[in-house]
């Protein structure tokens, strides 16, 4: 398959070499990630300055790398129309530095790396790995990205699709297995204030989060329980099931 591949960490980072490294035994990449850390960018795009791209040489990867003055979605839509010489299959996002549980998956700009795949009428998977106490295993992650693409495949192809994985931080022995689910609830972000000098002004700093993983069946309960997870999302917000009640309103 002809794989483009995209993070928001950045196009240095760890996790995408490991990705890519695994990728590359079976797979032709085009590698097109931001020039910096773009993490909780969202669906941002770049559209009042100019992107800089460069053509960037990744040691011990033969694919072609870029990188991009902008964010993750920005990489998605330069590939799509600069960069791709010739049809790719599907589009994959990662592996990003942390999880992207519940609605992480709303700010997370890996998932919205693979949403604007999506967006454009191709397949995508954002993978995410677990982060402790400074400890990750991108092996896993990028080990059973690779099994899950090479299990699926065959329906990705047949479908414009986005599947969210998230890899909990274990070794290979101590994995329960793969879970399908649903996104977990709220995750509430807190923030610590602290007193300005200006009067009536506050400085806000972004400390940690408020969540509650005691939902069952759900990404985040799976993932405390030894599992990976697998969630299916699409771009299209609608809430198909109001659609005629409110046009009632009117």
């Amino acid at each position: 398959m002809r794989l483009l591949l995209v993070n928001d960490d950045g196009i240095h980072a760890e996790g995408i070499y490991k990705l890519a490294k695994e990728l590359e035994k079976n797979h032709e990449l085009l590698i097109v990630a931001p020039d910096d850390e773009k993490s909780a960018q969202s669906q941002a795009i770049t559209i009042r300055k100019s992107l800089i791209v460069k053509e960037v040489e990744l040691k011990g990867l033969k694919s072609k790398a870029y990188s991009v003055s902008g964010t993750p979605a920005d990489c998605v839509r330069v590939a799509m129309d600069k960069l791709i010489d010739e049809p790719i299959d599907m589009v994959l996002s990662g592996i990003n530095m942390g999880v992207n549980l519940g609605m992480d998956v709303l700010y997370s700009g890996t998932v919205s790396a693979a949403i604007e795949a999506n967006i454009h009428k191709l397949p995508s998977m954002a993978l995410s790995a677990e982060l402790k106490h400074g400890k990750i295993n991108y092996d896993i992650a990028a080990r059973y990205g690779s099994y899950i693409l090479e299990k699926s495949k065959d329906q990705f192809v047949k479908n414009n699709i986005v599947l969210s994985i998230n890899t909990p931080l274990l070794e290979e022995d101590e994995i329960k297995g793969i879970k399908v689910c649903k996104i977990g609830g709220i995750v509430y972000d807190y923030y610590r204030m602290e007193n300005s000098e200006v009067k009536g002004e506050a400085t806000l700093t972004l400390e940690g989060r408020r969540k509650d993983g005691s939902e069952k069946d759900t990404d985040r309960y799976y993932l405390g329980e030894g599992y990976i997870t697998i969630t299916p999302i699409h771009y299209d917000l609608t809430n198909f099931d109001l659609l005629g009640k409110v046009e009632s309103w009117l």
